[in-house]
């Protein structure tokens, strides 16, 4: 494997779609694993409610003394709500219900947008030597997908392979353009990954067509297949490239951090 490149930094991803469904929190899971894999260092960010990336990685809900909401809301320190996962090179900061009520509490605190920039730019976050954060956002361009905005670098847009596909894509590039003009002007977009592809299915292909036309380079050559292993991992809280390492979803998955990190050094050359 090639040694890892351990930058001041790391690169903060948020993974976000407003629409559900479409493989976001898988593709953080299993992304996230795929660069373990290439001796990277990960901290996944569980900002969605419904906890499912904090539940796929194996932290039970009853471990879970300490989450994201303390970690923006009560600014709890780092050590404090980081978890190890099953992965060595991998922590979890994870997420209960209990963040669903964070936009009403942070309604009238004047830094609401800034909370996740200012939480990951702790001293603390050194002692981690990481290489990549990944932030799981909630299905929708709330307050929490805009703290995740503006605390990454960038955003990686996961696509399903299905009809109307596209349609809700302008409304969150709007959204990133916004907070790139308000508060995060060196925010961009990462690129767009399809998920649930099937190549047997002309509709995945037309998808693929159309956002290639559209979006050019943004989307990944990375396609990631519909896969019965990708979707019965979680349930034995594991990503697919530890649940089954030989699986095509696996293979995919591994692709995609290939790329994600080729990408990186090509920018940084």
């Amino acid at each position: 494997m090639p040694k890892s490149i351990h930058a001041k930094s790391p690169k903060i991803i948020a993974v976000a779609n407003q629409k559900g469904g479409v493989g976001k929190t898988t593709t953080t899971i299993n992304l996230a694993a795929g660069l373990v894999e290439q001796d990277n260092h990960v901290l996944v960010v569980d900002l969605d409610p419904q906890g499912n990336a904090s539940t796929g990685l194996g932290i039970n809900l009853e471990d879970r003394e300490f989450t994201t909401y303390d970690f923006l809301l009560d600014e709890v320190d780092l050590s404090d709500v980081v978890q190890q996962t099953d992965n060595d090179g991998m922590w979890i900061i994870p997420a209960t219900v209990d963040l669903s009520s964070a936009d009403i509490e942070l309604i009238n605190n004047e830094k609401r947008s800034f909370l996740l920039r200012d939480a990951l730019r702790q001293p603390a976050m050194a002692d981690l030597n990481l290489d990549y954060v990944l932030i799981d956002c909630p299905p929708s361009l709330n307050l929490l997908t805009v703290n995740a905005m503006i605390a990454a670098h960038s955003v990686l847009i996961p696509l399903q392979s299905e009809f109307f596909a596209l349609e809700g894509l302008s409304q969150l590039i709007n959204t990133v353009r916004e907070v790139r003009q308000t508060a995060n002007p060196k925010l961009r977009i990462e690129g767009v990954v399809l998920t649930m592809f099937d190549a047997r299915n002309n509709l995945s292909q037309q998808v693929e067509q159309d956002a290639r036309e559209n979006l050019g380079d943004l989307v990944f050559e990375t396609k990631i297949p519909r896969n019965v292993r990708v979707s019965e991992a979680p349930s034995f809280a594991q990503s697919v490239l530890k649940y089954d390492s030989t699986s095509k979803g696996a293979g995919a998955y591994r692709l995609l951090a290939k790329e994600l990190i080729a990408k990186h050094l090509r920018v940084a050359a």
